[in-house]
Order: structure tokens, then sequence, then C-alpha cells
């Protein structure tokens, strides 16, 4: 009996023995199916498992200012800097640490996962260094954390440092500008075998660091070679550059942690870039592929990249609108830096291939034409990438708009886009942050210049003697009754002159109807007319999205008509934020006073429930700039044409410094400010940094301001501001109008970088025409080239004094304008086939509009990008101010 009792239980056990065998046989079933899976081309997603992993053969994570090491959620363990201080040399050890950071430190972009490396900090009182071996030298992640924890003694919240390596500048004189928000640095940067990273404190400063990883970078993680932007050219010796994260997206998907990325990477939802969310729409795939013959492997990116992605709504593209448009990211960047673009694709929206073609648009230029996934990729569903190098110059108001968009034969209209990079590259000084090398050199305009040489008494009287002998010579000096001689005086008008057309109206006080401006009891008499909020509504038919030309930090850019007809460019301020309060203000007390045939004009404003919206003139042809050498498909501008244009712009500019009632100093004079009417009659445009010239000093103190390639240099040393600032940023316009070429060239040799290095060493050798643009070279006589070159050449004198004021610009290009006219009637040009002349006001002369290709557009915003394509026809440019 009682073995029979005992009987039922041991069934029971023996069944249950050999369940879990069972169990543990499928277990490890699924454990080698997903081993194998790592080596085959195609995978199940599995989103919460870990990726396959990179085991880099060097890796250093340091919790710094700890006591104890930091296991992480992805399985990285950071070890204590003070249990391994054999990498630090420091003359204190100063160390802070608090219980927990807030999570509204941390964002999309900077995941809470890592939140505890922020409760620790490492202080350096003093230059500072940590130093590591490299066994495998080459690319590496330097990644830093910072956060200004609480120390009784340093005060991190003020603390102002410099972080650098032995070759490269990673951060010059750094602050955390948000102290309720963490701060996550990431470069992918050339390590050697003994490698430093050093902090360096400003004076009576401190410096600090929360975290620090360095670790190996896979080979084919990054090439050397990358297209250039527009599409054409191959630009190699990337792996030379010094890099840092500025964006890493996941288009359509969810924030991706370290704890699910190949190299411990974040990747940030693409939402708040989504220019129009409402013509975007998520797709999503099943399985993805990779090609290792291709170079692609989950290293380049994680699975889950590559399986979401943004397309075009289907109401979007069943709409008439279709072929013109495209889905647009815009991102905020320093615009002095050129950038590595990198834009990751898997077709997961195709049921055959080749069903899907587009076109790949950045800042408006054609970066890739016709792309087609599946010639690419080889298949649907296999992951593939293209990089962009966008030069400096190709950056407007420090932003980088992305764009694809549908070709016009595509059968199907749709584009699509799963992951976007874009990474900074540094510069001439081997630096990713300003222009001082790492030995504290300056290595930005003129710095070749820069010596001081000490002279008697005797030899400087000499010197100016004969400077002025030879300006006597060389440089004519504009007649003292030259205005008389020249029709000048239909441009040279009152501050106060005509009234526009559109009369003045009594406006709704400033601030009243929750004004944002702060203005109170001031009407808008002389500010330019006030616009009731319904009249710009039906303007811009109630702020349709398809009238939208362009979006910048104040807000969207609508084109919109009048009720008399008048087109106008119309920049509406985000609806219920504070940001731009001061630049509504600005614009419409300094735009408001000035009226010249060579300026935009500003023809009103809007301040009513709330809204902050400025109205002005539109330029139908855009920036001069796109006709010189930005836009491929715009006709060639002769010769003649592009004196006129920079006579426009030196009579403008010449307006501003002496025309007002008190001078101003433009201060961002460059061929993108540059706008054209559709007579090609040259405005000056963007005000946003102009300065009130301060005329009992001679210059304005303040801080350095401008474009990369155009700036200053003596304004840049001693931070004076004076109209001669001007007048050297003209003198590289007036280079880049008889070279065709940009400013800035990273990828050219050293000596041709600088554009105004490069054109003044040709003018030294007295050779300067063998840098014209090849479209218009024999087309150019040598009396005008030589006048405008020697013009050119006086506005880029080291030393503002040495230079011509804008009035002396102004007359010696009418006397180049001159010679060339005078030559053409005697002597033509041989050949001028490939020329097309653009007659004003010929409506041929329009460039005709590539409904592929993005709108430009002009703005005060100092991030203004680039929309969804307008049903207007030559919709180029507008004037933002």
């Amino acid at each position: 009996m009682g073995g029979d009792h005992h009987r039922p239980t041991r069934a029971l056990y023996v069944s249950s023995l050999l369940f879990c065998l069972v169990l543990l046989n499928l277990k490890r079933s699924i454990v080698l199916a997903n081993n194998e899976g790592a080596d085959s081309p195609a995978v199940s997603p599995a989103p919460s498992s870990s990726p396959t992993s990179f085991k880099p053969s060097d890796s250093y994570l340091l919790n710094c200012g700890s006591k104890s090491e930091m296991k992480m959620d992805d399985g990285r363990t950071f070890k204590s800097d003070t249990e391994t201080s054999s990498y630090l040399s420091t003359s204190e050890d100063v160390q802070a640490s608090v219980a927990s950071i807030p999570e509204s430190a941390f964002s999309n972009s900077t995941p809470s996962t890592l939140k505890d490396l922020y409760t620790s900090a490492r202080i350096f009182p003093s230059d500072s260094t940590y130093s590591f071996f490299i066994s495998k030298p080459g690319k590496h992640w330097i990644r830093l954390y910072f956060y200004p924890i609480t120390h009784q003694k340093y005060d991190l919240k003020t603390a102002v440092f410099t972080v650098q390596t032995d070759k490269f500048v990673l951060l010059h004189d750094f602050s955390v500008d948000d102290e309720s928000k963490v701060v996550f640095k990431e470069y992918p940067v050339n390590a050697t075998q003994h490698f430093s990273l050093i902090f360096k404190p400003q004076k009576d400063s401190c410096a600090f660091v929360n975290a620090i990883e360095i670790a190996e970078i896979p080979d084919e993680l990054l090439s050397d070679s990358a297209s250039s932007v527009p599409q054409g050219n191959t630009l190699n010796g990337l792996s030379n550059y010094a890099l840092e994260v500025s964006y890493r997206l996941n288009m359509g998907g969810p924030t991706i942690t370290p704890r699910n990325d190949t190299l411990s990477r974040t990747w940030a939802p693409d939402t708040p870039y989504n220019l129009f969310p409402e013509g975007t729409e998520a797709a999503k795939g099943t399985t993805v592929k990779y090609r290792p013959d291709h170079g692609m492997t989950r290293l380049v990116a994680p699975d889950m990249v590559y399986l979401t992605a943004d397309r075009m709504a289907s109401k979007a593209y069943q709409q008439t609108i279709a072929p013109n448009f495209n889905l647009s990211w815009a991102m905020n960047v320093d615009g002095t830096f050129s950038y590595l673009i990198r834009m990751h694709f898997c077709d997961v929206v195709s049921k055959t291939l080749n069903e899907l073609y587009f076109n790949v648009y950045i800042n408006s230029l054609m970066a890739l034409s016709n792309l087609d996934l599946s010639e690419k990729a080889g298949e649907l569903n296999t992951a593939y990438y293209t990089d962009f190098v966008l030069n400096a110059s190709l950056i407007t108001n420090d932003s980088i708009t992305v764009q694809v968009g549908p070709t016009t034969n595509a059968g199907l209209p749709n584009a699509i886009l799963n992951g976007l990079e874009v990474m900074k590259m540094s510069n001439l000084a081997d630096s990713l942050d300003g222009l001082y090398a790492v030995d504290g050199s300056y290595k930005g305009p003129g710095a070749s210049k820069l010596k001081i040489v000490a002279i008697s008494g005797l030899a400087l009287a000499f010197v100016a003697m004969l400077f002025l002998g030879v300006v006597c010579v060389r440089w004519k000096k504009r007649p003292q009754d030259w205005q008389k001689k020249k029709s000048f005086s239909s441009w040279l008008l009152p501050i106060h002159g005509s009234k526009s057309n559109f009369s003045s109206r009594k406006s709704s006080l400033f601030g009243s109807r929750k004004s944002k401006s702060g203005y109170s009891s001031v009407y808008s008499n002389g500010l330019g007319r006030f616009f009731n909020l319904s009249e710009l509504q039906n303007a811009t038919q109630n702020f349709d999205e398809k009238t939208v030309i362009g979006v910048g930090g104040f807000g969207k850019v609508f084109i919109g008509t009048l009720d008399d007809g008048t087109k106008v460019a119309i920049k509406r301020g985000n609806h219920g934020s504070e940001q731009g309060v001061n630049e509504f203000e600005t614009e419409i007390q300094m735009l408001s006073k000035l009226r010249h045939r060579h300026l935009v004009s500003f023809i009103g404003f809007c301040d009513e429930d709330s809204e902050m919206i400025l109205v002005y003139e539109y330029m139908a042809n855009g920036p001069f700039r796109d006709h010189l050498y930005g836009s491929a498909n715009k006709p060639t501008l002769t010769w003649q044409q592009r004196l006129e244009i920079c006579i426009g712009a030196a009579r403008g500019l010449h307006y501003l410094h002496t025309g007002a009632a008190q001078g101003i100093i433009h201060r961002d004079v460059k061929t993108t400010n540059i706008l054209l009417d559709e007579n090609f009659v040259a405005k000056v445009s963007d005000f946003g940094l102009s300065k009130a010239a301060a005329m009992d000093q001679g210059h304005v103190s303040t801080a350095v301001k401008g474009s990369f390639g155009y700036l200053d240099p003596e304004y840049f040393r001693r931070q004076q501001l004076t109209e001669k600032s001007d007048v050297y940023s003209f003198g590289v316009v007036l280079f880049e109008v008889l070279c065709a070429r940009a400013v800035i060239c990273p990828g050219l040799p050293r000596d041709q970088v600088s554009l105004a290095d490069w054109a003044m060493q040709w003018h030294k050798k007295g050779m300067i025409e063998k840098i014209v643009d090849p479209k218009i070279a024999g087309t150019i006589c040598e009396g005008s080239l030589k006048k405008f070159a020697e013009a050119a050449e006086k506005c880029l004198a080291e030393y503002g004094v040495d230079r011509p004021s804008m009035g002396d610009v102004l007359w010696n290009l009418e006397y180049s304008l001159q010679l060339q006219v005078a030559s053409s009637q005697t002597d033509r040009p041989e050949d001028k086939s490939n020329i097309m002349v653009l007659e004003k006001g010929s409506e041929s002369g329009e460039a005709k509009s590539n409904p592929a290709v993005a709108v430009a557009a002009e703005s005060d915003d100092s991030n203004v990008t680039v929309g969804s394509q307008v049903p207007f026809p030559n919709a180029a440019s507008i004037s933002g101010r």
C-alpha cells in the first residue's frame, strides 16, 4: 500500500523532469538559432535583446570622481578613476558627488539610463592630463559626460575650460550653458599609441568631467571618402579629420539607448527636427539584411534603425502638390565648420524591386539624384548608407536641412529615410570648437600676417610716405564732384524718405492684446504698416502649409499676396513661444527707418492676438551666390551683370555707412545676403547682426559675430567693429564673384582653402586671370579685370585704416564697369556660347524653377531652414529682413 501511495508522486516527478529537459533543449535551440542568425544575412528583430556587440582592442571606461565602479544596464562597467589613478596626472585630488540627478536633466539624446555616471565628478583646479596606452592606433570614440554637481569650494556652473588631445581641440573655453541639463559630447578621433586627454581651466576657474569613455572604433564604421554637395565630386582623406557627433536620429522610431546599439550609441527620435510631420508617416519592416561585401554590418547601425523609416504620408502624395513635396528635417549647427552627413536607408516600404526612386537634397542643393535603393542595396529590406560632405560656405543661417523627395519621373511618388547622422569636421586649426590650435596659436583669417615689427620713428615715417606714394599711383581716388558726374542721386535717399505705397494705419497698441513685444503705447507711424491678422490670413490662405517657403527658430516664412496683388514674404513667430521677441523689436525699430533701392524693404508687422509677424518685400531671384555656383540650373551671369550686381550691393552698403542718420555696420556681408529681385537688381538683406556705429569712438566694441571666410581678421582680434569690417567682407565677396568658388574649401590643399588668401597670392603674382571663373574667362577686358581685382585687394588690407571706404570701392567698381562697357562696344568676345544673357525685365531671363529642387529662404533667424516645395513660379527666395 505504501508503494502504491507514492507511485503518483514519482510519476509526477518524472513528468516534471522530462518537461524541464524539453524546455532546456528548446532554449538551447533558440540560442543556437540566434547565434547562427548573427552571421546570416537576415534576422528577425528583437529590440529587447542585446545586439551583436563589438569587442574593441582598447576600451577605457572611467567613472570620474567616484570611489567605486559603476555597472550600466548595457553590460559595461565604468571603473573609478580613483582606483585607476595611474591614468591621471593632476596637481590636486578634488572630487565631488551627489546622491542622484533629476530626471528633468535628461532628454532623448541623453537618456537617463546612464544617469548614475553624472552623480560624481573629477575637478581640475589646474591643467591635468589623462594618459592612455592605445594598442591599436586609429579612430577611437572619445565620449565625455558633464553635469555641474555641487561642490563646497568650486562652482562647476561657472567653470570655463578647454579639453584637447595631443593634436585636436575638442572644446575651447567650454562652459555648461544650461546648468539644469546634462551635456554629452561624442568624438571619433584618431588616437596615437600614447594618447592624452588634457583639461585646461581658464584663469581663476576650474575644469571638471563626470565620466570618460575611450574605445576603438571598428574599421568599417567610417569611410575615408564621401560625396561632395552639390553632387559631382568625391572627397578623400576624411580619416585625417576629427569629428564631433552633432545629431544621430532614428527616423520613424523611438530612442535607441546604448543597451540596444551595437557600439553603445544613442539614437534620438527625429520628430523634433521634422519640419512637416503632417506630411510624414512612419513605416516599419520585419527583417533587415546586411551585405558585408558592400561594407555593411550591424556595426554601422543597429537593426532598430533600419527597421523603421519615415515615408511620405499617403494623403501628401495623393494631392496635387505631390511633385513639389519633400520630407524635410532641419538641425542647428555651427556654420563656421564643414559637416559629414551620413544617411541610412533600407527599403521597408516597397513590394517589388525598382519601385522607389527619389532625390536627396542638402541645404537646397542636389546631393543625390534618382536614388534607386534596389540598385544600391541589391535587395529589398537591405541596409545601405551614403556619406556627404557639406562645406561650411554652403551653410546659411547656422542650419543644415536634409530633404528627400520623389523624382519627376517616379511611378509612385514617395521617398524614405531610416536614419541620419550629422558630424562636425575639424577645421584648419585641428579644432572642433573655434580657431585656436592645441598650442594656443590662432589659425583664423589673417593668421599668417599677425606679426608685430618694431620700427623706429624715422623708418615709420618713411614707410608711410612710401605707402601714400603707391596709393597715389595705383589707387584712383574718386574726384570730389564724383556724385555730380554720376547719376547716383537716384539711389541715395533720405532715411525718412518718401512713404511706401502701403499707407500707415494706427495699430493696436504694442503691449495690448497679450502682445509679446513689450512695447506700450507705441503706434505704427514711422514703424511700417500695421497689418490686421485677418489681412495676413487672407494673404496666405489662412497660413496654409502650401505657402510655406522657409522655417526657422523664429517661425515659418510664408509667401503671400496682398489685396492689391503685391507678393510679400510673411514671417510668423512661433505661436505661444517667447523666442524671437528681441529680434521682433529690433527688426521693426531698425528696418522701418531704412529706405533704399538696394536694401530689401521692410513693409510692416502684426502684433495682434499674441502674434509676432513681420512682412517683407519678396525677392524672386534669390541669393546672388546661387547664380554664381550654388545652383546648376541657373544660367551663367555675364561679367557685366556681375559688376552691376556688385555695384548695387556696394550702393546699399554705402548708404548704411553714410546715408543713415547714424551709421550702420551690417556685420554679415556675404553673397547669400545679397538678394536679387525679378529684374536682377541687387538688394542687401539680413540685418540681424547689424550694429549702429559709435561715431564718437570710430568703432563698436562687441563680441565677434559673422560668417567664417568673410570675417575681418582685425575685428576678430580686437573685437572692435568698424565700417571697414564690412569693407573687408565685401572684398571677399568681390573675389567670390570673380572666381565663382566657395570662400572656404577644407578639402583643397592648405594654400587654397581660403579664397581670400588664395586670390591675393595670384594677384600679387600678377596672374589673377588664372583663377577667373572659366564660364566667363575671355569675356573680361584687361582694364576692367585689373581695376576690379585692385579694388578687391584694397578691401582685404590687414588693417582697417588701410582699406578704402565703401564709397571709394563703389567708384572703382563703376570705373571697372565703364571699361568693360567701352571694350564690349569695340571688341566683342569671340565666343559667348556658354553664357545665357539675361536681359533685365525679360521673362526669359528668369531661372526656371525645378519642382524637385527645394526652395531657399533668407530670413533674420539664425536657424532659418528650407521647407517643402511651393507651387509658385520662380519662388527662389524671399527677403527676411
